[in-house]
């Protein structure tokens, strides 16, 4: 097992890596614009997996995972050697959906202020539903002070109840 601070920083030097060589090195036709987002890397250094996003649509994310997994070779020894380890990471490409999620949370979040304005909506032509003071006054207590001690507050007396 390696340090997670190393791990960390061989990841972060493999996405570099990756995006500084796709940039500058692969002249496939079919990369599209293409950028690396992320980069991770088990803990005994030996399988990196790539995020990547791609601006177009699905045809052209499919071109550029096929440029990327022909170009897989290429990007493996470079990364291997800038690294210096004693076995280069096996690269895997993931399509980073992030256009995906932000349109997700975007629904949701219209979804919530339509929601929060039907609501304030309501509230605005909203009534009590009882009176509208539903608790007893200290002077309304003390009125019924006045009239004398009721005798259905006490509990009643039983001579047969006794233990």
């Amino acid at each position: 097992m390696s340090d997670p601070a190393k791990v960390r920083r061989h990841a972060e030097r493999v996405r570099e890596l990756v995006a500084s060589v796709v940039r500058t090195q692969i002249k496939d036709p079919r990369l599209g614009m293409i950028t690396i987002t992320d980069a991770r890397i088990t803990a005994d250094l030996r399988d990196a997996t790539v995020f990547y996003t791609v601006l177009g649509d699905a045809t052209e994310q499919a071109s550029t995972a096929a440029a990327l997994e022909s170009a897989k070779g290429m990007l493996r020894s470079t990364v291997g050697k800038a690294l210096g380890l004693r076995h280069s990471p096996t690269l895997t490409f993931t399509l980073d959906n992030v256009q995906d999620q932000v349109k997700h949370i975007d629904d949701l979040l219209a979804v919530a202020r339509s929601a929060d304005a039907e609501v304030q909506r309501r509230a605005a032509s909203a009534e009590y539903a009882g009176d509208a003071q539903p608790y007893k006054l200290e002077d309304d207590e003390d009125e019924d002070e006045e009239d004398g001690p009721d005798d259905e507050d006490e509990p009643p007396t039983n001579a047969g109840d006794r233990r």
